[in-house]
């Protein structure tokens, strides 16, 4: 079957106002995720942006970043890393607490998941503060890991987490960004 050419990406990611909470608009891209054309259009969006030879490991952020990264990795014929949030990987992990909102919050990642000068590429669906993002890198570079650059569907600009990613001197890409 042929891939339809040029989906809009935006079209098919639904906005749900007041989503988890009040004053929040919520960004849903499960219905980009259950369109076929569109996953196609992802990955090629990215292969024509990433420079292949150089990327080592793919890190998918939990959880929609788990798909993500799982696409790209397919695709670019690369394996996986999962960031998951504390206690829900086995075995001895390596963890990074950062703040976010309200509070904090704390990532790990199993601790031989990461090779010392690996490139990594880090997924995720969507980049908004770049709190988790900034605490997934610093994690990886902790652990003796590259950051190759960011790989994310959707930019919420107006939040400035990815200005602050790349004012850090981190690559990322988006494919769909939001202003308002």
């Amino acid at each position: 079957m042929l891939m339809k050419q040029n989906i809009d990406f935006k079209s098919l990611i639904k906005s749900y106002n007041h989503f988890p909470k009040d004053g929040v608009v919520f960004r849903d891209i499960n219905p980009l995720f259950r369109n076929s054309d569109a996953l196609q259009q992802i990955s090629k969006e990215f292969i024509k942006h990433e420079e292949l030879s150089k990327i080592d490991v793919i890190a998918g952020i939990e959880s929609r970043g788990f798909t993500v990264a799982s696409l790209l990795a397919g695709n670019f014929k690369k394996g996986i890393i999962l960031v998951r949030k504390v206690g829900k990987l086995p075995g001895k992990t390596k963890k990074k607490k950062y703040d976010i909102e309200y509070g904090s919050s704390t990532i790990e990642i199993q601790d031989e998941a990461i090779k010392k000068g690996q490139n990594i590429l880090i997924a995720d669906d969507l980049i908004a503060t770049g709190g988790t993002a900034l605490a997934t890198a610093q994690l990886i570079e902790e652990m003796g890991g590259k950051i190759f650059g960011f790989a994310v569907i959707i930019e919420l600009v107006y939040l400035k987490g990815a200005d602050m990613l790349r004012n850090k001197g981190y690559d990322v890409r988006s494919l769909v960004k939001y202003y308002e």
